[in-house]
């Protein structure tokens, strides 16, 4: 991936952005993070992030999965979500599915961490990714948690956005300053992705002020992560944590969080496991918005179309076959090649627009989505062995 941080063509950043060091978080927020052995090969897997600031606005947004991980029972159950100021990560092991126990430990690392930061529990948010199914290493993270905690910076953005990958590609991280206020930012998220509200995880810091954070976080976290696919699986483990200090006494500028998590969001889309191509389905002419919903995550999650789009096959009865298959028992005539609009699903572009009108009604909906390809069934064939 190069150019800077706006780099997809379906975002535009807010005028008047500078891009700085992602390294470097937002005024008063530090974070750091260590390798434990969650991991193979000495990757950092244990990341802390704290803010300095008494009184932080903040809001979490987590998956709906109803086998919802330990660390994301945690944070509905324990922790004050309008009011967190750290968070304790770790990748490598996702502590779902592992009964009481794993309540436990997701419940250990939050107290351990708010001991080594001198808060109460219900202030450290805990998150995990990784391996489903497998226990925790409780005797080697709760250490490493002490070890970050000693070593948070604030230049720490890059090694916390490192701590938190598994099989991301790359690093999703920004730091941006626009009007008077800075905001940082750290995503991953690379397979089991279909939020509502993907294996993916979202950390955002500003110093800007933000009058009703879990208001803000709901309007962007719709218009990105839950628009998103790559493989049409819900993840135990969601999380989006925004953190607002209003320290520099201005707000937000309008549009710049939905604009960095757009871009974080097909930044996922475009890191899908094995992923080489990212598209954009947008269905209009639907008889209601549920209907243009179904239709736009039939074709964004058929193996059909996305092997397409990987190979970039200029295809477009698979998109008519699998809007009709969403449809089926509905009265209507054929979709036909004049209703799709498939040229870039052929093109030599890493972006495809593609676009359907059904002729129903008025509504519409897009879904951004990732091919499928070889890659993706070797990774996820040999994700345990």
């Amino acid at each position: 991936m190069s150019g800077g941080f706006f780099r997809s063509r379906w975002v535009e950043g807010p005028a008047g952005v500078e891009e700085l060091d992602p390294a470097g978080l937002a005024p008063g927020f530090r974070a750091g993070g260590v390798h434990v052995g969650l991991k193979n090969g000495g990757a950092t897997d244990v990341g802390l992030l704290a803010c300095a600031a008494e009184r932080v606005d903040s809001a979490l947004v987590l998956t709906r999965n109803a086998s919802a991980a330990a660390p994301v029972r945690i944070c509905r159950d324990v922790v004050d979500q309008a009011h967190v100021r750290a968070a304790v990560v770790n990748s490598g092991n996702a502590n779902a599915e592992t009964g009481e126990k794993g309540l436990a430990d997701a419940l250990a690392m939050s107290e351990r961490a708010a001991d080594a930061l001198g808060l109460e529990t219900a202030q450290v948010a805990v998150a995990e990714t990784g391996v489903i199914g497998v226990p925790m290493p409780m005797s080697t993270v709760l250490p490493g948690i002490e070890a970050a905690a000693k070593d948070l910076r604030a230049d720490g953005g890059t090694v916390f956005a490192d701590s938190i990958m598994t099989t991301d590609r790359w690093r999703k991280a920004c730091t941006l300053k626009a009007g008077g206020v800075t905001l940082s930012a750290q995503a991953k998220g690379g397979g089991m992705i279909q939020p509502n509200m993907a294996t993916m995880l979202c950390f955002v810091q500003t110093d800007a002020v933000v009058a009703d954070p879990g208001a803000a976080l709901r309007r962007a976290v719709e218009t990105s992560f839950n628009r998103i696919t790559v493989d049409g699986q819900m993840s135990t483990n969601d999380m989006v944590l925004l953190q607002a200090t209003g320290a520099s006494s201005r707000p937000l500028p309008a549009g710049l969080l939905e604009a960095v998590l757009l871009q974080l969001a097909i930044e996922i889309v475009r890191d899908g496991e094995g992923s080489a191509r990212a598209g954009r389905i947008e269905v209009t002419g639907a008889a209601d918005q549920p209907e243009a919903e179904r239709v736009a995550r039939a074709i964004a999650n058929s193996p059909l179309v996305k092997t397409a789009l990987h190979g970039r096959d200029p295809n477009w009865g698979r998109i008519a076959q699998a809007a009709g298959a969403a449809l089926a028992g509905a009265e209507m005539d054929e979709i036909g090649a004049e209703s799709i609009e498939a040229a870039d699903l052929g093109a030599d572009t890493p972006e495809a627009n593609i676009a359907l009108r059904l002729r129903r009604g008025d509504a519409r909906a897009h879904v951004y989505f990732a091919d499928l390809g070889h890659d993706y069934v070797t990774l996820n064939a040999e994700y345990t062995t």
